[in-house]
């Protein structure tokens, strides 16, 4: 395809490659043409590792067409040079890949994010789906004050986590009432929605799409809302994969501390001492740096997607949190299999435990990460990879084949003993599971 008109300059966000600190630089044009809106052409300089997920994200400007932020998913084979391009507003992204005999194709990206807002019997929930609606589904919910971009980028932005998730998987993002990006105040004279009607919410959603049995994956107050769900009903949910979660009703410290953020965000709003306590729920003290060193690039990041959140709606969705029941005695009757990641720096360590400890041990696994706050999602998503292998072949998901033999992910079916993927064995062969990262990697 000929271009046309002028290149127009745009910002490029740093590109991660396969691990922590290797970054690739990127020169690129945007070309005007009566069918495009606009064509991005990234030439890759340096080393470009084969069979590897890699994530491109743009941010628009200069004058360009392209004015929001865009991100994708590329799989990049042996030799392949990408073309990325960007069809007009409402029309469909295609990807464009010549490899280096000379070959062409092309096809169609069936991972284009839709957002659905589905109107429930408790108020509208926005739902962002990704990737095949033909697969099984997964079923996600964030933490407090996040949503997908805030709470799970790093694990679908990881690449040996994306390419076996995306490969088995449709995932279907739900945000909590009001958290979604551009989400307006929920109308103060409607009702406040408890926890048990948040998990109310999400078999309305299944219905919704025609969904049925699916896997779920939470962080913190997400896990407790998906617990909850699995709980009431159990037929839907295949499995359970839960990051930092809570069980048990709120202790008089932690409610106490709830109604003092409650009071910030009703009087000051999103303020800097707001920030600084939801983000030490989420990070441990090595993200947040020190006197010497700075906070991280995820700390940062996070700090300027809380100023997107509407107030009142985070106070919603904390007030629910603060009024929620103990659930500890109803989870030795869940029969589905059930992975726990929790950071040891995570303020809710003990709660995790005390998790693991009433959940049956025959379905139930513990993945503790060193040196990790609670969202593991995001602080370590490395660390999940092995454990999330290990539990996703227990169902039959595997990672692609030309994924099998990555240094970094040493699993593949013919070096897994066959005992290991039977439920019974699941928690025994699992648990206990400590990963220790090197903060120097």
């Amino acid at each position: 395809m000929a271009d046309s008109g002028d290149s127009v300059a745009l910002d490029v966000e740093t590109i991660y490659l396969g691990g922590k600190d290797r970054r690739l630089r990127v020169r690129f044009a945007v070309a005007e043409s009566d069918s495009l809106s606009a064509c991005c052409r990234f030439l890759f300089c340096g080393f470009i590792e084969p069979c590897c997920c890699f994530v491109v994200a743009v941010l628009g400007g200069g004058g360009g067409s392209i004015s929001c932020f865009h991100l994708f998913y590329v799989i990049l084979e042996e030799n392949m040079k990408i073309v990325l391009l960007l069809v007009s507003s409402g029309a469909v992204m295609r990807m464009c890949a010549a490899c280096g005999c000379k070959r062409r194709r092309e096809k169609q990206v069936d991972s284009v994010e839709h957002e659905f807002h589905v109107e429930t019997g408790h108020g509208s929930v926005s739902v962002i789906v990704y990737g095949d609606q033909d697969k099984p589904a997964l079923i996600t919910y964030p933490d407090l004050a996040l949503n997908h971009m805030s709470c799970f980028q790093g694990l679908f932005f990881f690449p040996e986590a994306a390419s076996l998730l995306l490969h088995n998987f449709c995932i279907y993002h739900i945000s909590p009432p009001g958290h979604e990006l551009g989400a307006a105040a929920i109308c103060p004279d409607d009702p406040l929605s408890s926890v048990e009607d948040l998990a109310d919410q999400i078999l309305e959603i299944l219905h919704f799409f025609g969904l049925d049995a699916v896997m779920c994956m939470g962080v913190t107050a997400g896990a407790y809302i998906l617990s909850l769900f699995a709980m009431k009903y159990r037929e839907r949910v295949l499995g359970l994969i839960l990051v930092s979660p809570l069980c048990k009703a709120p202790s008089w410290t932690e409610w106490l501390y709830n109604k003092l953020m409650g009071n910030l965000l009703y009087f000051y709003g999103m303020c800097g001492v707001l920030k600084d306590c939801l983000l030490k729920r989420y990070f441990s003290k090595e993200a947040h740096g020190s006197e010497e060193v700075p906070e991280s690039d995820i700390i940062e990041a996070c700090r300027r997607l809380l100023d997107e959140r509407q107030c009142m709606n985070v106070l919603r969705f904390l007030e629910a949190l603060n009024e929620r029941p103990d659930i500890s005695d109803g989870l030795k009757k869940l029969r589905c299999r059930t992975l726990v990641f929790v950071g040891d720096e995570s303020p809710f360590h003990d709660e995790a435990l005390h998790m693991i400890s009433k959940l049956d041990s025959r379905f139930s696994a513990l993945v503790e990460v060193q040196a990790c706050g609670s969202m593991v999602t995001e602080e370590q998503p490395h660390a999940m990879l092995i454990p999330l292998e290990y539990f996703l072949m227990g169902y039959g998901f595997l990672r692609p084949s030309q994924f099998t033999g990555s240094p970094r992910s040493p699993l593949s079916p013919s070096c897994i003993s066959p005992e290991l993927l039977s439920p019974e064995s699941m928690g025994l062969k699992l648990k206990p599971i400590k990963t220790r990262v090197s903060l120097d990697v």
